[in-house]
């Protein structure tokens, strides 16, 4: 009985020296000396771009934290927009090292979120937090540089076109999209059915709502838009357009769409189109149809003043007199023309 009580008193007094050793590791973890970022400095700069997403967007070295004994450090590199005083931050990543190089498109969704504006340069503060362990512990903070950012967007800038088609709600009407981020000229295809509706803009957050910008018709109903003392614009018949608006010359118009499908492989050849029917359920034109070996397009009103062709800019739509389509081998064919994503317009066949 006494071997196993001394067995447990020695026990006990080792895992109190082990304890007493972890406490006086934790007491001796305190820091020392500088913890600065080496670079970038305050002032550098960057103008991003989405052609070279992989090239180093920023690259940075900091001077190792000092704990004041050996251990494992990480580090997470953390950015805020300018002002912001780190309210938010955003951690690009995490390391041992103290280096790192942060891609530039992994960059450029940060700073975005942080709230930088694309195509205009702002600046976001960076700084290092360092830690010790997992969870971690004994969190220090370098000082904090300001790098100047230009940011980029592959979004195109929208507008939505809430109505009483679809209880005037900002929030779930269609889009029109402008041709370019920084454009004003948007376009897109809405079935409507006879009634009034109106073109509401964003706010800062991309929200459509109501409070938003909106713009209506300046009265005389001959496509001026404006967003003063404007009344609901209109349309008399039900059907499917092709609606733009511009912000900047303050005009719109409606245009109504009937598609169809035309040239060597169709029925009709190059002489009619083989029509399609809008399918509301899939907000896309649709039709099964024999077709041959050969080459088409697609276009509205059985007429060539809208027509879609191939994607010789590669964007993975189709374009406005774009060259011709194919198909390679003759059959029946589930055609299906989509036009619901504004200017990303896009068709599948299918083998029936």
């Amino acid at each position: 009985m006494k071997r196993i009580l001394k067995s447990v008193f020695l026990l006990s007094l080792l895992a109190g020296f082990t304890a007493c050793e972890d406490e006086q590791d934790l007491r001796f973890l305190e820091a020392k000396g500088d913890f600065a970022i080496l670079t970038p400095t305050t002032g550098d700069a960057v103008v991003l771009g989405p052609e070279t997403p992989l090239n180093p967007g920023l690259t940075l070295s900091w001077a190792a934290m000092d704990y004041g004994t050996p251990t494992s450090i990480n580090y997470a590199i953390q950015i805020d927009k300018a002002g912001d005083n780190f309210d938010t931050p955003v951690t690009l990543t995490s390391t041992t090292n103290t280096f790192a190089t942060i891609l530039s498109d992994v960059l450029n969704g940060a700073v975005v979120s942080a709230g930088l504006t694309p195509f205009t340069q702002g600046a976001i503060e960076v700084r290092i937090r360092a830690s010790v362990g997992e969870p971690a512990t004994q969190e220090r903070f370098s000082d904090v540089v300001t790098y100047l950012v230009t940011p980029y967007s592959t979004a195109l800038p929208k507008l939505a076109v809430p109505g009483a088609y679809q209880d005037w709600s900002p929030g779930t009407a269609p889009r029109l999209a402008a041709s370019a981020f920084g454009e004003t000229d948007y376009e897109g295809f809405i079935m409507l059915t006879a009634g009034e509706f109106k073109f509401v803009a964003p706010d800062p957050a991309g929200n459509f709502n109501w409070g938003n910008t909106d713009y209506g018709d300046d009265g005389t109903f001959s496509g001026i838009l404006t967003d003063t003392d404007e009344v609901n614009c209109a349309v008399s018949t039900t059907g499917y357009y092709r609606v733009r608006a511009n912000t900047t010359s303050l005009t719109y118009s409606l245009e109504p769409a009937a598609w169809g499908i035309v040239g060597a492989a169709t029925p009709g050849g190059w002489d009619a189109s083989t029509p399609l029917t809008y399918n509301p359920t899939t907000k896309a034109f649709e039709g099964d149809i024999q077709m041959t070996a050969g080459e088409f397009k697609f276009r509205a009103n059985n007429a060539w003043t809208i027509n879609l062709g191939g994607d010789p800019d590669d964007d993975g739509s189709m374009n406005y007199d774009g060259p011709n389509l194919s198909v390679d081998a003759s059959g029946n064919y589930h055609v299906v023309l989509d036009l619901s994503n504004p200017r990303q317009y896009t068709y599948t066949l299918t083998l029936n």
